[in-house]
């Protein structure tokens, strides 16, 4: 169940960062109140999560989530530029993650 909050919240972390960018320095509202919810709701669900994960692994899918999931929605829907560099880097990211947490870091 933890790790289920950690998925979530790195899908929130992705909310965050791109309502983040669409608010403009926080001078458009609902942009500004969707960045403030996604972000109060992904730090609420890794902070219940951290009560039974170790920090590093569970950050790691957090922040990995969110990294790769605001690229690829910049990518796909804000036009963003795609590079063959900016793919395999995303896929690092994720081979990272993935390579963290079997490493032993579950409970």
């Amino acid at each position: 169940m933890a790790w289920l909050l950690v998925i979530v919240a790195g899908i929130l972390e992705t909310g965050f960062a791109v309502c983040l960018k669409l608010s403009h320095g926080f001078t458009r509202l609902w942009p500004t109140v969707s960045f403030a919810a996604f972000a109060l709701s992904s730090f609420g669900l890794l902070t219940l999560a951290l009560k039974r994960l170790d920090v590093g692994p569970a950050y790691a899918v957090w922040t990995g989530i969110g990294a790769a999931g605001t690229a690829i929605y910049g990518m796909v829907f804000l036009g963003d530029v795609v590079s063959t560099l900016k793919l395999v880097s995303i896929t690092l990211v994720i081979v990272g993650v993935i390579g963290l947490q079997l490493s032993g870091g579950a409970h």
